[in-house]
């Protein structure tokens, strides 16, 4: 204690002040740590996040193209991903590096070429602030993705998440929680370059994918599955599945995808599709049981929605589903032109609501729909869950709590709108049309199989499995039309979820379809560390708007005219106690 007073009565005790200060700055520059108060955690990095970061043997660097003068709202949301890429870079050693670039600006060594150039030829398509964030404000096109570079390898993160169906700060606020998960599945995506096999089934009238050459032009079999195609070649490898003509589905195939058929299957194609399951394959489909489609109605204004008999009834019951044969009507749905009036050469057309095309919201209660907008259907069939001995159900999609069910035959008529739904039919709520089945499924030809089919399938290797060893997923949906695309004879292929007949018209939107095709397959094939980082949750604690109108002139003298009132005070009170003390 006494020499510290020697310190501090020295004429050098600055200098002693100086190093310690120096050292204490040392010290914390090499070995420093932060507490995580917030109740959801919105600091911390989960145990994926950081096995991945911690095990980089290479620098990684992120280039985020948030730079420029946003909104309010928008620059909240551009200084959580520098809070978060900063905390990246301390858990990393230093192995991660950022920066924010402006998409205006010219790429180093092109012709002129700017950063916006070059995030369009990979994919990244810009946002309208204007429209995502606040009516009136000027319109300001941004680019909201980071490019992740490692060992010469680079891929996209997409860091906005825009929807319609939420306000604002609701928007902003899903984008904040999903940082994690958007940003660790982009880098382990550069460090693991391999991608799954996923195998997309044909044989049965689905839609094709790939591409055919006529007089030397390339197109696509069929452009209703362009988008479809783009979106999984960034993370998988999709190949064609004849199920008619193979013999065995191969396990190298990770998943396998069923899209729209409209042919009926065979017991032989059900059994390759069981048996795959059993085997621990996933299964994703897609199916329309009605036949009822949109360009009908284009020659005639009315058409009868049939049973397509696909004959998959029996294979989905046995694992815990059944799709019926019936349409979803919802009072919140998509629009569509109707014409209303006029004559022949100039024809009447109005904007109205189509119960046939119902949207549905997202309940956040998985990690495949959590912080996921709207998803478009037509002409959707509901899904009831079956009683199956260790199966667990979770409904990732459902209706409204204003929507009904009509039966076949199902009449379809143009003429419906020419009046308002009666509101009064719309009385059911939570019909499912999307359920995810996990557990141990027992297969459908148990005791059923010949002795030529288990004879036939232990020639190829693959010996008759009464029962999945392992616990297994399969995602059923009752659209075949929620991961096709429409098509533009002017533009071509549109993105998924977004409908032709409202393009260039306030309507346009294009829905999370997108997202829940990606976040399901991504559930049922990688890592599920780091699919788990979805389900962070950050709260949107809005103040009370209300009363920030009724208190808002309390609260301004609080916090400005009654620290200017204190300090005055503190001023008189020490010049008194100096004039007591002195006079």
């Amino acid at each position: 204690m006494k020499g510290v007073k020697n310190i501090l009565s020295s004429k050098y005790w600055w200098v002693v002040l100086l190093i310690f200060l120096i050292g204490i700055n040392f010290l914390a520059s090499i070995a420093h740590s932060r507490l995580d108060l917030t109740k959801e955690k919105r600091y911390t990095l989960s145990k994926a996040t950081k096995e991945l970061i911690k095990n980089l043997d290479d620098d990684v660097q992120i280039d985020v193209f948030l730079k420029g003068e946003f909104p309010a709202g928008f620059r909240k949301f551009t200084n959580s991903v520098s809070e978060f890429l900063e905390l990246l870079k301390e858990r990393s050693n230093s192995r991660i590096h950022y920066q924010f670039i402006s998409p205006k600006e010219i790429v180093p060594e092109t012709n002129g070429r700017t950063y916006a150039d070059t995030l369009e030829s990979l994919g990244a398509y810009s946002i309208n602030l204007k429209a995502q964030l606040k009516t009136g404000e000027s319109s300001n096109l941004i680019y909201p993705f980071a490019l992740i570079k490692y060992k010469g390898r680079q891929a996209l993160a997409s860091l906005f998440k825009a929807s319609n169906s939420k306000p604002p700060e609701a928007v902003i606020n899903n984008s904040e929680a999903l940082l994690e998960f958007e940003f660790a599945k982009t880098i382990d995506e550069v460090i693991n370059p391999n991608k799954p096999l996923v195998a997309y089934a044909i044989g049965n009238g689905e839609p094709e994918i790939g591409y055919q050459i006529t007089n030397e032009t390339p197109y696509f079999r069929d452009a209703r599955t362009a988008d479809l195609q783009g979106s999984l070649a960034r993370d998988y490898q999709l190949f064609t599945f004849n199920l008619n003509t193979q013999k065995i589905i191969p396990d190298t195939f990770k998943a396998l995808l069923i899209v729209k058929p409209t042919l009926q299957f065979t017991e032989e194609e059900k059994l390759k599709i069981d048996q795959y399951v059993m085997r621990g394959g996933k299964l994703i489909c897609f199916i329309d049981n009605l036949n009822a489609e949109q360009d009908s109605l284009r020659y005639k204004p009315q058409l009868i929605a049939y049973d397509r008999n696909l004959n998959l009834t029996d294979l989905f019951f046995k694992y815990g589903a059944r799709i019926n044969t019936n349409l979803v009507m919802d009072l919140q749905c998509d629009f569509m032109p109707f014409l209303v009036g006029g004559s022949a050469d100039n024809p009447q057309y109005e904007f109205l609501h189509w119960n046939y095309y119902p949207l549905f919201e997202s309940n956040g209660n998985h990690t495949i729909n959590k912080n996921i907008g709207l998803v478009a259907g037509r002409f959707v069939n509901s899904i009831d869950t079956i009683t199956a001995a260790g199966i667990k159900k979770t409904v990732l999609l459902s209706s409204s709590s204003n929507s009904r069910i009509i039966g076949t035959p199902a009449l379809i008529s143009l003429n419906e709108n020419r009046n308002s739904p009666e509101d009064a039919l719309f009385k059911k709520s939570n019909i499912p049309v999307a359920v995810l089945l996990e557990g141990k499924f027992t297969s459908l030809f148990r005791n059923r199989a010949s002795t030529a089919q288990m004879d036939s399938l232990s020639s190829y290797g693959t010996p008759f499995k009464e029962q999945s060893s392992d616990d297994n997923k399969i995602i059923v949906v009752g659209d075949g039309d929620m991961v096709l695309n429409d098509i533009s004879p002017k533009n071509g292929p549109l993105p998924m979820g977004l409908n032709f007949f409202n393009l260039n018209t306030q309507y346009e939107y294009q829905f999370a379809n997108k997202d829940f095709l990606m976040n399901s397959l991504e559930y049922l094939v990688n890592k599920p560390g780091i699919i788990e980082t979805r389900n962070k949750d950050i709260v949107l604690r809005l103040l009370d708007t209300k009363k920030v109108n009724e208190q808002k002139l309390t609260w301004q003298l609080i916090n400005i005219v009654l620290p200017i009132l204190l300090i005055i005070l503190f001023g008189a009170i020490y010049q008194q106690i100096r004039k007591r003390k002195y006079s």
